[in-house]
């Protein structure tokens, strides 16, 4: 299983993010990597769908199924429904607990 958290340079949400989502690995009983990947550029931004710092990925999924049909890719803070800035527990728990896919 391979797990992104990808950010821009100062985004205050992904440390947390990182951290929330090796312990919620953790408490599952997984024993997963997650890395934390840099969007440098708006090129970057756009090859790599980035729809917003922090983004997390599991097996190159985005964990909220709610944007894939967005195309609106920079640079930007990322706001999760419910919670601020902050991808919701309940989204982290069900992509780890997914089938496994290909990475």
């Amino acid at each position: 299983m391979r797990v992104e958290v990808l950010y821009f340079d100062g985004c205050p949400k992904h440390a947390p993010t990182v951290e929330r989502v090796k312990q919620i690995a953790v408490d599952l009983g997984l024993q997963v990597g997650v890395e934390a990947m840099p969007v440098t550029s708006l090129n970057e931004a756009q090859r790599l769908s980035f729809l917003g710092s922090p983004t997390v990925r599991v097996n190159g999924v985005d964990i909220d199924p709610s944007p894939r049909e967005r195309t609106n890719y920079g640079l930007s803070c990322r706001v999760y429904p419910g919670v601020s800035g902050l991808p919701p527990d309940e989204l982290i728990i069900a992509a780890l607990q997914a089938p496994a896919q290909p990475a």
